[in-house]
């Protein structure tokens, strides 16, 4: 990790960087700000006493890395002002320097987590976007319980439920034997996900079933289940395959033309699937799965 400082006071600059190397960062020192808007840190000490100079610019440049203050005393100037432009923190001199490490290290695992959610995110909505739903998600309401014929639908309709009404998600799989620890320690804020609850006992569905009460919940079921919840039906044709799943002949049928309909003309995809032509249109007529002009 490297950190920029910016202080025109010589000695302490040095004094701040030489302890910092002692813990293992690297450092470097500007005395100006026109210097150190060149400069590409991680983490940025900056001094709000900087005699005739305007520490705005460099905020707003680098509000995306961690800018800790380091004032002499606390106004809107030195302040308030700069952490509204981004600025994250302020340490009051003189300080200790295991106080600022501390500062340092905490917004570098916030930062390290924010990283770590977005690639999450981004890979979860790259394993769910060839899922194609018209489901209105602004007409869903928790809690209830979504009865499917494919679990990765009702994934995509949560995690997009989650999003647009902001809830934090606690994902709840039945089938890992901590679940009811998980389901014990869940925050009232937080919205439940649960499913495989085919994969329980009668007396643990009765306990699951029971516990819910006190919760926000979505539970995904892809068996038929009797509760006193709101229960809707959701199922989809355009199951993707699953590895962990042995498809009917029918079904792996359907699959195989709704993937490749688009992508192979029907004279190589009856061939790929071992039929006729003649039998791929009936089998089209059959499943209703005729190309969309």
């Amino acid at each position: 990790m490297k950190i920029i400082i910016v202080e025109n006071e010589l000695y302490l600059a040095q004094s701040i960087a030489s302890k910092l190397n002692e813990n293992g960062f690297e450092t470097e020192i500007f005395s100006s700000i026109k210097e150190a808007m060149q400069s590409n840190g991680d983490v940025y000490l900056l001094s709000t006493n900087l005699p005739g100079q305007n520490t705005s610019p460099l905020i707003k440049k680098f509000k995306d890395k961690i800018i800790i203050l380091m004032v002499s005393y606390i106004n809107n100037d030195t302040v308030g002002e700069p952490l509204k432009l981004g600025a994250k923190d302020y340490i009051v001199k003189p300080f200790m320097i295991e106080e600022l490490m501390r500062k340092i290290e905490h917004y570098q695992e916030y930062q390290d987590l924010k990283k770590q959610t977005l690639l999450y995110k981004e890979y979860m909505e790259n394993l769910l976007q060839e899922i194609e739903t018209d489901f209105d998600i602004e007409k869903l309401s928790s809690p209830i319980v979504i009865q499917t014929n494919y679990q990765r639908l009702i994934d995509k309709i949560v995690f997009e439920y989650a999003n647009i009404h902001k809830k934090r998600l606690t994902f709840l799989p039945l089938g890992n034997k901590e679940w009811k620890e998980k389901l014990e320690k869940n925050t009232p804020r937080s919205l439940i996900y649960a499913t495989e609850i085919h994969l329980l006992k009668k007396a643990d569905r009765e306990y699951l079933l029971e516990k819910l009460k006190q919760h926000d919940f979505i539970l995904c079921t892809t068996s038929e289940l009797e509760t006193e919840f709101e229960t809707i039906t959701l199922n989809t044709d355009s199951k993707l395959y699953d590895q962990n799943e042995i498809l009917t002949i029918d079904d792996y049928v359907k699959f195989i033309v709704n993937s490749f309909q688009y992508k192979f003309p029907d004279t190589e995809l009856s061939k790929k699937l071992g039929i006729s032509r003649k039998s791929l249109w009936e089998k089209r007529k059959k499943y209703g799965l005729f190309k969309k002009k």
